[in-house]
């Protein structure tokens, strides 16, 4: 019978590779940099969501080294026993304050990942059976598993189709109305249209969360993220903001009004049943949330914004398709699972780190480079990467021509 099991799993992974569906994993053996030691050969990646540079910057090093010298190595318990630390406290009152120019009457709550914050701020907010969310089709796996889990009943709206919304919007008699959107798309690097959400949720009385993980920290003059970048306020708004990426660290945070805050601390289940993130973390992040809202966050993002202007410029790309992104996350468009694996091997072999992203991660016939750029990039990083791609995309051609 246990033969028979594994068969079964066998058969599993051999037609996710019959598909070219196969993923695996690489080792870094240094610091989450742009250049980096990756299986024993050197790199340079552009697949980190480190936009800012932070993960290995000496300030953020040196105060989770302080933060464990303070609060040792673990929480040992969930927040609501006895794992919420000083240091929590303090990140938290942080981060509200750093929001609170565009919520009304904010607090914040860290959570150990953006995945688990999705998770909690829909299935606490849609606890209701009479509620309904409104999800947008391009979200994030986390804001759909969110929606699944939640009690409420799911709808889908197209990605970006404001006036598709509004008649769900209108025709719904849902107690509660819960619209639910990335800010950038982590795939297209295109942002959603927030104001135009956001006075939709305003007019039908629905709460507008906002799945920030990729804005913030980079949008925004202060680096406050997609709701400083689209100048919002409002009590309707529940922010998801993610510390693992621009931030340099680990975990995320909701802030929102202060009773949905106290509503995620009573019913929100992976915020209850868990073991708090160690407090070295939150320590860490306060150092990160002063290089970020500082001069040096300002010039981290101006330089972060130029390279990002430098690929456009310098892209001549003629098959391979290029959804318009001014963020840091940069798709080319392969199409064919097969070929966007035999461009990321052959980026490989040549020293560049670029990942292959395939279905269900996006659509089928969409297979996609899934390029990141980081404020640690060089200008000189940047332009090889260019040279290349534009290389492999000519022999490319060249091959298949009649």
């Amino acid at each position: 019978m246990s033969t028979d099991l594994i068969a079964g799993l066998e058969r599993q992974l051999d037609a996710l590779a019959d598909q070219s569906l196969t993923r695996r994993r690489r080792t870094a053996d240094t610091a989450c940099a742009p250049h980096q030691v990756v299986d024993g050969r050197s790199m340079l990646a552009f697949c980190s969501n480190d936009y800012l540079g932070l993960a290995s910057h000496p300030r953020v090093i040196a105060a989770l080294r302080e933060g464990a010298e303070l609060y040792g190595a673990g929480s040992g318990a969930s927040h609501l026993v006895s794992g919420h630390s000083r240091a929590h406290a303090l990140l938290e009152e942080r981060l509200a304050a750093f929001e609170a120019p565009h919520l009304v009457d904010a607090k914040a709550l860290y959570f150990c990942t953006g995945y688990m914050a999705n998770l909690a701020v829909l299935t606490a907010l849609g606890s209701d059976p009479d509620a309904m969310i409104f999800s947008e089709a391009l979200n994030h796996a986390s804001l759909i598993d969110g929606a699944r889990l939640a009690r409420a009943g799911v709808t889908v709206y197209p990605h970006g189709d404001v006036a598709t919304l509004e008649a769900k919007l209108a025709a719904s008699n849902a107690t509660t109305k819960i619209v639910v959107t990335d800010s950038v798309f982590s795939m297209d690097g295109d942002l959603a249209p927030l104001p135009e959400l956001l006075a939709l949720c305003e007019r039908h009385g629905a709460w507008l969360v906002v799945d920030d993980a990729h804005g913030f920290g980079v949008l925004g003059a202060h680096g406050r993220g997609a709701l400083e970048h689209f100048k919002l306020r409002s009590p309707n708004l529940v922010y998801v903001g993610t510390l693992g990426k621009a931030a340099g660290v680990g975990g995320a945070f909701i802030a929102a009004h202060a009773a949905v805050i106290e509503l995620m601390i009573q019913r929100a289940r992976p915020y209850i049943y868990t073991t708090a993130a160690p407090p070295a973390l939150a320590h860490a992040l306060l150092a990160s949330l002063d290089i970020i809202e500082g001069e040096e966050g300002a010039q981290r993002r101006t330089q972060l914004n130029g390279l990002i202007a430098q690929l456009d410029g310098e892209l001549r790309l003629q098959r391979w398709q290029r959804p318009l992104s001014h963020t840091a996350i940069q798709p080319i468009v392969i199409g064919a699972n097969e070929e966007a694996l035999r461009v990321a091997g052959r980026l490989h072999a040549q020293g560049l780190w670029v990942p292959a992203i395939r279905p269900p991660t996006v659509a089928v016939g969409t297979a996609r480079l899934r390029v990141t750029l980081c404020a640690a990039h060089t200008e000189h990083d940047v332009a090889r990467l260019a040279t290349t791609l534009n290389k492999l995309e000519t022999e490319q051609l060249e091959r298949t021509a009649p």
